[in-house]
């Protein structure tokens, strides 16, 4: 299973499905997704715990802000 570090935390967030499970039946979850802003047109990768520290409609800046916390 391959992972992606969350950019909120820094943390190691699983990703399914890919090649790793291609071979298996192992149904394992994403620990995360990814998030694209339009106003900056930037894209941040945020594990679950880290979306729900995010106000109603999040900014990169409130992104930023998740690791200072």
């Amino acid at each position: 299973m391959a992972t992606d570090t969350c950019d909120g935390c820094g943390e190691q967030v699983k990703i399914a499905g890919g090649i790793a499970n291609l071979w298996t039946l192992d149904h394992d979850a994403t620990g995360g997704m990814t998030l694209e802003f339009d106003g900056d047109g930037t894209e941040h990768f945020l594990c679950f715990d880290c979306i729900e520290r995010l106000p109603e409609e999040p900014t990169a800046a409130d992104v930023e802000a998740l690791g200072d916390a």
